[in-house]
């Protein structure tokens, strides 16, 4: 059986990377692929490392039947680049942060995450760390079809 492995990453892994992390692990359980997809979030930065996620981020995803609250922030490592198939950063500074610490053997598994969805695929995920309620459900918004994408995507690979 194959196995998928999975990345999310933002800047400080307490809002956006965190709230994909939370809403892919249950379109997963959902598609009964718990056991073939791993997933898990991290930061380019070191700044909230072993903090949870943002009680914003984590109220808007309850309110729509994600838990978060288990999940805990840390920082990408070079190991990730070995364990993971892709690393899906939410916005370009993410993916350029990535892509300047890639090997370069590993910088196809890359990606921005909005590239798998419909909604604004050429897009960034909107930082809402700084903003009110409106920017973490439009962050759900986003992510909820990206990761949908994504579910369809590696459907096909497994």
């Amino acid at each position: 059986m194959k196995k998928f492995n999975v990345l999310f990453v933002c800047l400080g892994n307490i809002c956006r990377s965190p709230t994909a992390d939370g809403v892919f692990r249950k379109y997963i359980e959902s598609a009964g692929l718990a056991d073939q997809v791993h997933v898990d979030s991290a930061g380019t930065a070191a700044w909230h490392i072993g903090k949870s996620p943002d009680p914003r981020s984590t109220e808007a995803a309850y309110e729509r039947g994600f838990d978060l609250s288990f999940l805990k922030a840390r920082q990408v490592s070079e190991q990730d680049f070995e364990d993971f198939d892709l690393l899906l950063a939410m916005d370009e500074d993410n993916f350029q942060n990535l892509m300047a610490i890639a090997p370069d053997s590993k910088t196809h598994k890359v990606q921005k995450l909005l590239t798998l969805g419909s909604l604004d695929p050429t897009g960034d995920v909107p930082d809402p760390y700084y903003g009110g309620s409106d920017g973490f459900e439009r962050v759900l918004d986003l992510v909820e079809d990206a990761c949908a994408g994504l579910l369809e995507r590696i459907k096909k690979d497994i």
